[in-house]
């Protein structure tokens, strides 16, 4: 069951409450190339993407985002480091969320100007603990970055905002140590009733950058504990929407797109079922259709499976069975496979 927190709003997507965890990505382009990063963005929507955060180095790309938010087709989070004039800037420029660590700021009337800016236009902060940046004295006193380093790291963020008397706060902490990162996000939940972005950082590529994320973000999810989830993989952006998403499906928490089955083959299998399974699965990326699909080698579970999918196939020798519905629509060649598939769920 979901854990219970205060409700916020990025643009029109409510973030936490009884909200579904929202997936959301980073830009890889460069911020100030406005035709770059705003096409970007819309292929990262076109995936599924509901958020998207983009950095600004300077001011020049604090200008440029202002471009960008009037472009986007979602809502657009800037990532703010150390300088709060940007932070005006991108405000000014109707941004719908930040991502800023007040104690990084600097001065006190520094991050009040900030959070003034911010409440007017009800734009919520993120406060993004990561760590691999941690602060000194924090580092000093535990040795290391801990979880319960990172946990404290967030509450003094928090404290800050709070004596400013801002609550408009989502709360990440992030490390690329899967189970540190779930101890960090444990530890804080337990004391505040923010929402929570949660990622595993630096993950990896998309091997094994997937199976951290997966593995952490299951744990937190299962735990009740996510509201706005980024999966960090070193490669295309879409892939961590639709990684994202497939980490969702997985836990019944949300569906988009098609609930793709496959057998891992074994020496029964008489088709080529890698060949078939990946041109199905890669022509399915563009159909958003809440069914399952199911691609199967052989006659021992294949036809069970292919059933219980609304279409499917089981392999035979040479050729196999499509199903629709857990019918027998009909037998189909080993090159047609996939062709027949895809003609059938069109159909429905």
């Amino acid at each position: 069951m979901k854990k219970p927190t205060r409700q916020i709003h990025i643009g029109p997507v409510a973030i936490g409450g009884d909200a579904p965890c929202s997936v959301q990505s980073m830009c890889s382009s460069d911020t100030r190339d406005v035709t770059t990063t705003t096409d970007q963005i819309r292929r990262l929507a076109g995936v599924g993407c509901e958020i998207v955060r983009c950095a600004v180095p300077d001011m020049d790309a604090a200008v440029a985002l202002g471009q960008i938010k009037k472009l986007s087709p979602i809502p657009v989070i800037a990532d703010i480091h150390f300088d709060y004039k940007l932070a005006l800037r991108v405000l000014e420029g109707g941004i719908d969320g930040l991502r800023l660590n007040p104690g990084n700021i600097g001065e006190k009337w520094k991050v009040a100007e900030v959070v003034k800016s911010a409440a007017e236009r009800r734009v919520p902060i993120r406060i993004g603990v990561n760590a691999g940046s941690l602060e000194k004295e924090l580092l000093e006193r535990y040795g290391h970055p801990t979880a319960e380093a990172m946990a404290e790291s967030a509450l003094g963020h928090i404290r800050i905002l709070e004596e400013l008397d801002y609550r408009e706060i989502k709360v990440s902490l992030k490390a690329s140590d899967v189970m540190k990162t779930v101890s960090a996000y444990r530890l804080l939940s337990e004391r505040v009733d923010y929402p929570m972005h949660i990622g595993i950082t630096e993950a990896g590529t998309i091997f094994s950058g997937t199976i951290k994320s997966s593995v952490g973000l299951g744990i937190l999810l299962a735990d009740g504990i996510g509201d706005t989830m980024r999966v960090s993989l070193t490669g295309d952006v879409l892939d961590e929407v639709r990684v994202g998403y497939e980490i969702l499906k997985s836990l019944g928490l949300r569906q988009r797109g098609v609930n793709f089955v496959s057998c891992p083959t074994c020496g029964r299998c008489q088709i080529n079922l890698v060949k078939v399974a990946e041109e199905v699965e890669h022509r399915l990326q563009g159909i958003d259709k809440r069914i399952t699909v199911a691609v199967m080698g052989c006659a021992v579970n294949g036809p069970g499976e292919a059933r219980e999918a609304d279409v499917g196939i089981a392999g035979g020798k040479g050729e196999g069975l499509l199903f629709r519905h857990g019918e027998i629509v009909r037998k189909v060649p080993e090159d047609q496979l996939a062709d027949a598939l895809i003609e059938e769920i069109n159909k429905l």
